[in-house]
């Protein structure tokens, strides 16, 4: 089996690893390239945690700003332990969904503690913010670092698709599922999904890739890694 990953470098290159230790092979295509922007740390005065929904938010962070005691509250396992990774000491995890990071800051924390800062990109998945202040949280958000799209694949991803080397793409956010869309369509490969299998993380970014025509179109059990890595194994075993 060899598959497509489209996530951003730094994120690429571990999921790589675990797939090649599955016997999967893999070409990294990201589909977002990430630009962290200079400026002073954040200010967290009257801050009671800090809300992390990705890892490049963390790094964002960590590049800003020392690692520090206030309690950090992670969208999932895999952002959790890259705030560990650089020396944050509180840190919860929720389930792998915004809906569920608001559960969980609705649960664990008081509104009068004082205000929650986002650490994210300019453009973010779900509405943190509006699941959080209709409770009565201060909801501020941290620009630390850009997204910005992929305008076309390299040569190397482009012969994969078009030469049938490939049995699937594995597509982490509606956002990358959307951009992965416009550049097949651009550069005239869209018609080859329909040989491939869409491993998608999430409902939301299935909905996204079904804008094109897959051979199957799958969604892991959990928007976590562990159950990508499952879905990518039950697609194996179907053959």
């Amino acid at each position: 089996m060899r598959l497509m990953i489209t996530r951003p470098e730094a994120d690429a290159g571990p999921l790589a690893d675990a797939l090649a230790g599955m016997g999967v092979e893999s070409i990294v295509e990201p589909m977002l390239r990430i630009v962290m922007l200079d400026g002073p740390p954040p200010t967290l005065d009257g801050v009671q945690a800090l809300l992390v929904t990705s890892a490049n938010g963390v790094r964002a962070l960590a590049r800003r700003a020392p690692p520090q005691t206030m309690p950090v509250f992670a969208v999932g396992d895999a952002t959790a332990q890259a705030a560990r990774d650089v020396g944050f000491t509180t840190v919860d995890a929720a389930g792998g969904d915004v809906e569920s990071l608001a559960e969980l800051i609705r649960r664990r924390l008081d509104p009068s503690g004082g205000a929650l800062l986002h650490v994210a990109s300019s453009t973010v998945a779900g509405d943190l913010g509006g699941a959080l202040q209709p409770a009565g949280f201060t909801y501020r958000r941290a620009v630390l670092y850009d997204a910005r799209p992929t305008e076309r694949m390299s040569e190397a991803g482009e012969r994969a698709l078009r030469d049938g080397g490939l049995q699937g793409v594995l597509l982490y956010s509606p956002r990358t599922a959307r951009i992965f869309g416009r550049i097949v369509e651009r550069s005239g490969l869209a018609d080859r999904c329909s040989r491939l299998t869409a491993f998608c993380l999430s409902s939301a970014v299935a909905a996204s890739a079904a804008a094109l025509k897959w051979r199957r179109l799958t969604t892991a059990g959990r928007p976590d890694q562990p159950s990508m890595i499952a879905l990518i194994e039950a697609e194996r075993s179907c053959g």
